[in-house]
């Protein structure tokens, strides 16, 4: 009987200042997919910059066993080092993963098995329930998600985390989109494939804190939505013909009152508050056009997403 070949997966292994957590995640991780027949799994981790011993633990579970590894210059943000990792992949499929095991480890093998059931080209994670997250972090969230899906051109799963499982013809898109403002999960959407979503709880991290604050997340939420919407842009036309609109509306029904009942006492009060309502108007238009614009600007460098300091990996 002719034996299967082996699927390779690749897991994708994003790391800033997580040495606390390295060892243990391979450990639990090795411990699920070897109980998974017919694939053969591989590791990417990808340290984005750390300044504590991150790189040292990677390099000292290469010296045991054949793991491929990226070290950034400096810190250019997990979007980057996500992106660092698929474009190293060569494997069938890949899996993006966090270092802190708040991404469980045993989901591997539910997503191999709903590729396996299904076909699809990507099987990914979406958290249920935020259980132990601060109320005002929630809150914004959720928000994020129904603003996000309401005005922009994607849909994004409430909860939806980056802990996916992706097949190679996926792996290829992403990577051919080397924009440098990168929000991945817009970009999974955007790229289309059928993608089927398995359900989680949340789960604390084991050690360390973690490197989200909540400006942070804020940033990175207005980030992912200027990304893909234009909805900004459109809103603020709307707005300032509505307001001009009503300007000039203002303006005849004021000349009407001069020409019939005589010119009233100007109040110089209502004139201030004309001029600064209007300005703070002027100035946030001009700050939403701003912000594209220095986004275009910002993309016509065509600076590189990361700097590697140094790698196992093979370049093609």
């Amino acid at each position: 009987m002719e034996k299967k070949e082996l699927r390779t997966v690749d897991i994708i292994v994003p790391c800033y200042n997580e040495g606390e957590n390295i060892e243990l995640l391979y450990r639990e991780t090795r411990k699920v997919t070897a109980a998974i027949d017919g694939y053969s799994f591989r590791y990417i981790f990808v340290d984005d910059g750390s300044v504590d011993d991150t790189l040292d633990r990677i390099k000292k579970l290469i010296a045991q066993t054949e793991l491929r590894y990226i070290s950034f210059s400096r810190n250019f943000g997990k979007e980057a080092a996500m992106y660092a990792g698929l474009r190293a992949s060569c494997g069938d499929f890949a899996v993006i993963m966090d270092a802190d095991l708040q991404h469980p480890p045993e989901l591997i093998a539910e997503m191999v098995r709903v590729i396996e059931a299904t076909g699809c080209d990507s099987c990914a994670a979406r958290r249920v329930s935020r259980k132990g997250e601060p109320a005002i972090r929630s809150f914004f969230a959720r928000s994020f998600y129904k603003i996000m899906n309401r005005y922009s051109d994607i849909e994004i799963v409430d909860g939806a985390v980056d802990f996916r499982m992706m097949s190679r013809r996926m792996v290829k898109a992403i990577v051919s989109m080397p924009e440098t403002q990168r929000f991945s999960k817009g970009i999974f959407a955007w790229v289309g494939f059928e993608t089927r979503w398995i359900e989680f709880e949340n789960v604390k991290r084991i050690s360390g804190e973690s490197k989200w604050s909540l400006w942070s997340l804020m940033k990175y939420a207005v980030d992912g939505f200027i990304d893909f919407a234009a909805s900004p842009l459109k809103f603020a036309g709307v707005f300032g013909s509505v307001t001009a609109a009503g300007a000039a509306v203002y303006l005849i029904v004021e000349v009407l009152k001069t020409l019939i009942a005589g010119k009233d006492t100007p109040g110089y009060a209502s004139t201030i508050c004309l001029i600064l309502f209007f300005g703070g108007v002027i100035t946030t238009i001009l700050s939403i056009m701003g912000e594209y614009i220095g986004r275009m600007y910002m993309e016509t460098k065509r600076r590189p997403i990361y700097i590697e300091k140094e790698s196992n990996v093979d370049e093609d």
